[in-house]
């Protein structure tokens, strides 16, 4: 709906409409669109693979409650069926891209393809290549594999012989909705045989390559690693170390491309092409455009893109920029394009952080002034702290972490990024017309490797982590916006909703953590590996697969558990291998069937057919199999089938009951 109008004639005299025919949350059409976009995207997502709830409807529900009261009869209606509409092409394009994700069946195939991105390590290349052929034939999608060789670069055509793995459209984990995301439909595996063929005609993949040349040539390989990150956004090379530093410290999205450094861009150009006056927008643009078509065009790429055209075409008009039309018209773009982005984090952290800015950034600026902070302090703490607000449970539900230093490194690190990021720009575009010039990189090489000493000096790794946030993101978001100024509530009603909205919040928590009768039984798929949480009242097993890593299995659980393990089982015919990679893992003990050297030494390691945690029973059956009993109910635990997302679990007895095994609650 839009901003209120001017009253004709009396009234309040003041050309306002009177409080009691006001909206109580004054926001632009566009926003309902995209709202209702995004909602029938996610809807259509949820009931296709089996994780719907009637409770994600909660959001838009208090969000239309809010918003179309007290609106007069005849726009209640207009709204709401724009709203249902635009849900129901939300459907339409989410299924039309499912459809789309199919591909040809495994098999072993001769496989050409340009190479888009890539990780180079000691001796061989983690790869993602497009522009896909199998024996002659054309397929849409992406393919992953492992070349053996350290001289792959973006841009190269290759052609192998391989068998080729169909990855299955499939949400029930992170990884699955990356490679959907993404568009990734195949596997590769490694491949030591291959033929380079050519070079793509794309050259800006080419300049890629050509970029990470440079980058080495001028810098060591981290500082290297870094500034490509930071260039191209493929961060994928970093030091595990260092990302994960990065990661928990809350400044992720520096080092990789976002909307912060087209932004940076589009508003340098717009500068030094100043004496054009509007006409500075018409470069301007063109640079933004051409370096999102250099980042691959990732999601907070397009969007900072887009809103940056929007604001353009308002000055070229000379009509007022409206922020929150901006985010809602690029929103609708991207959806309707690319609706999978929807599943993504960068999509809900990219448009997260500017509602956050929308919403709160006004009301939180006028309470520092009313503290009397200087007003630039003001405006960049109310600006830094509203992506905060509304970013935090996206970091807790898609990384399974939130930084208690995220605002103090903000404060540091954001100041000093456009002449960072400028710098290194500038000298990497001198470095590719003239190679030579890849001296230059010993300023930003210096920079970055300063940057480097100070987190590995540093310990950020204070995080809140460890629980599951569930429906308690929904209930974070209108807890935030019942308490910003949008929504016109009267002082009393104001406090009596947060408050509300406060204890909702811990009683979810507490609802998604803690088991309270039964045994909750999660089940989580990485790549070829699965695990099994259990959780009764007093403790807690996690059930591996031999197949799954320690970094996996540490990821499960700063998502969804963060105390000690009681124990942790392995089923596994590879029980040397699986236990060292449980070895890693916060628990009491290991648990395998079969006695075997494991090479520990410190951690204790149970051999045995059979074992009691707390209120649970365990017996193995075979290496890949076990029975949990707990109070009279007998669960299977088997990994034995071909994906390990298939585990199965029975009811003994006369029961001719099978399921498999999901999300749920065995109850007593």
């Amino acid at each position: 709906m839009s901003a209120p109008t001017e009253m004709q004639g009396g009234g309040t005299g003041r050309g306002r409409e009177p409080r009691e025919e006001r909206p109580r949350i004054n926001l632009r059409p566009l926003l309902f669109v995209a709202l209702g976009l995004f909602s029938g995207i996610l809807f259509y997502h949820s009931v296709r693979f089996g994780s719907f709830r009637p409770s994600d409807l909660c959001f838009l529900a208090v969000f239309l409650a809010l918003a179309l009261v007290p609106l007069g009869r005849k726009r209640v209606p207009a709204v709401l069926l724009a709203v249902l509409l635009s849900a129901g092409v939300g459907v339409g394009v989410a299924h039309l891209s499912a459809m789309r994700y199919g591909g040809v069946l495994p098999g072993r195939y001769v496989v050409s393809g340009t190479v888009e991105t890539f990780v180079a390590h000691h001796g061989y290349v983690d790869a993602t290549l497009t522009d896909l052929s199998f024996d002659g034939e054309g397929v849409g999608g992406k393919l992953t594999l492992v070349l053996s060789s350290d001289m792959v670069r973006p841009g190269d055509v290759y052609v192998f012989e391989a068998n080729v793995a169909k990855l299955e459209l499939s949400l029930s984990d992170s990884y699955a909705e990356y490679l959907y995301c993404m568009d990734i439909r195949y596997d590769a595996g490694t491949v030591d045989v291959f033929q380079k063929t050519g070079e793509s005609e794309n050259l800006l993949l080419r300049a890629k390559g050509a970029l990470y040349d440079r980058l080495a040539e001028g810098m060591d390989k981290h500082e290297a690693e870094v500034c490509y990150a930071l260039l191209t956004g493929d961060s994928r090379g970093i030091d595990r170390g260092l990302k994960e530093e990065v990661q928990t410290g809350g400044i992720a999205h520096i080092f990789a491309v976002s909307g912060l450094h087209i932004g940076i861009l589009f508003g340098a150009v717009m500068f030094l092409c100043k004496p054009l006056g509007r006409k500075a927008f018409f470069p301007a643009i063109f640079t933004a455009l051409l370096y999102t078509a250099f980042c691959n065009f990732s999601v907070s790429a397009v969007r900072a893109l887009l809103m940056c055209g929007v604001l353009g075409g308002y000055r070229v008009l000379g009509r007022k920029y409206d922020f929150l039309q901006s985010i809602s018209f690029a929103a609708i773009l991207i959806l309707l394009f690319s609706p999978r982005d929807a599943l993504s984090a960068g999509f809900r952290l990219s448009f997260g952080a500017c509602l956050g800015l929308a919403l709160f950034s006004g009301t939180l600026r006028r309470a520092f002034l009313r503290c009397r902070l200087p007003a630039p302090l003001a405006g960049y703490f109310s600006a830094n702290l509203s992506v905060q607000l509304f970013t935090a449970p996206v970091l807790m539900s898609s990384f399974g972490y939130f930084s208690v230093w995220g605002f103090v490194l903000n404060l540091l690190f954001i100041p000093l990024l456009p002449v960072y990021f400028l710098t290194l720009l500038l000298f990497s575009a001198a470095a590719l017309i003239i190679p030579p010039a890849s001296v230059l990189f010993a300023v930003p090489g210096a920079l970055t490797s300063a940057m480097l000493l100070f987190f590995a000096l540093g310990d950020f790794g204070l995080v809140l982590t460890g629980f599951s946030l569930g429906m308690g993101a929904t209930v974070w978001v209108i807890g935030c916006l019942v308490m910003t100024e949008r929504v016109r509530l009267r002082p009393a009603l104001r406090a009596v909703a947060g408050g509300t909205a406060a204890l909702l919040f811990s009683a979810v928590l507490v609802m998604e953590n803690v088991v309270f009768s039964g045994v909750r039984a999660e089940v989580f798929s990485r790549d070829e590996g699965a695990a099994v949480l259990l959780r009764a009242p007093s403790s807690a097993v996690l059930v591996i697969d031999g197949d799954i890593e320690s970094r996996e299995l540490e990821d499960i659980l700063a998502r969804n558990y963060g105390g000690t393990l009681d124990a942790v089982l392995v089923l596994s015919a590879e029980e040397t291998d699986a236990v060292n990679h449980a070895a890693h893992l916060p628990a009491e003990k290991i648990c395998a069937r079969d006695e075997r050297e494991t090479g520990l030494r410190t951690v204790p390691v149970y051999f045995a057919e059979e074992l009691t945690v707390g209120e649970m029973q365990f017996t193995f059956v075979t290496r890949e199999k076990l029975l949990l009993s707990y109070c009279g109910v007998t669960v299977e635990v088997d990994f034995e089938g071909s994906e390990a997302l298939g585990a199965d679990l029975f009811i003994d007895g006369s029961h001719d009951l099978q399921f498999t095994l999901g999300n749920g609650i065995i109850e007593v």
